[in-house]
């Protein structure tokens, strides 16, 4: 296949892939709603240098052994599991405690600023729920030798075609951020951030019972 003629089909599908519900979607808009943009970019790019330490390790073979050992695929889904779970219980104790607040439910709170330790605990809640999610890796294995041509190295090319969905997820990742911190005095009342916390809890606790449940 001829990397630029397979490079409409590869776009294609990498906006197919980030449109997609999942934990990536589910965090961001949490954290846009509650932190506003400048709070919601670090997730995205620990979820971006995530899914690139993904595709470097599938191109280097790494993916194939978690595929292949029921061992590693077994601890990679029980971490991925209780990462999703703990954090979706983390919101649900945030619903509990917003419910309580004694901030009128007309006065939105303020938002925190992405402080320098915010900003590494964005990084890092983004960067550890891609690198704890196995799909990813298994995905990432089957995913880009589509797209590469037999005559092209495969870790070279695979790298560059992940910087270019890393690029085209960033851009949309941000732009979804930005549209929804928009919103984000609403979001910050307290009834309305409660239910929020409720819901992206109930997902993130929902899809961490997936993980747990998923096959290869």
């Amino acid at each position: 296949m001829d990397l630029v003629a397979a490079s409409p089909a590869f776009v294609l599908a990498v906006v197919l892939i980030a449109a997609s519900p999942g934990p990536a979607v589910a965090l961001i808009l949490r954290r846009a709603a509650l932190r506003g943009f400048r709070g919601a970019v670090p997730t995205v790019l620990g979820l971006e240098v995530g899914l690139y330490v993904w595709a470097l390790l599938a191109a280097a073979g790494f993916a194939a052994l978690v595929a292949a050992s029921e061992v590693a695929f077994l601890v990679l889904r029980v971490v991925g599991a209780a990462v999703l779970v703990w954090m979706g219980l983390q919101a649900w104790h945030a619903a509990w405690r917003a419910r309580r607040s004694p901030i009128g439910a007309g006065a939105p709170a303020p938002p925190v600023g992405p402080d320098r330790r915010g900003r590494w605990t964005a990084f890092g809640e983004g960067l550890l729920v891609q690198l704890a999610n196995p799909k990813a890796a298994v995905f990432l294995m089957a995913f880009y030798p589509q797209f590469v041509p037999t005559d092209r190295p495969l870790f070279a090319t695979t790298a560059a075609l992940a910087l270019v969905q890393v690029a085209i997820e960033t851009a949309l990742y941000t732009g979804l951020a930005a549209a929804v911190a928009r919103a984000g005095a609403w979001f910050r009342r307290p009834r309305v951030r409660s239910r929020l916390e409720a819901v992206s809890g109930t997902v993130l606790v929902g899809l961490g019972v997936r993980v747990a449940a998923a096959d290869r």
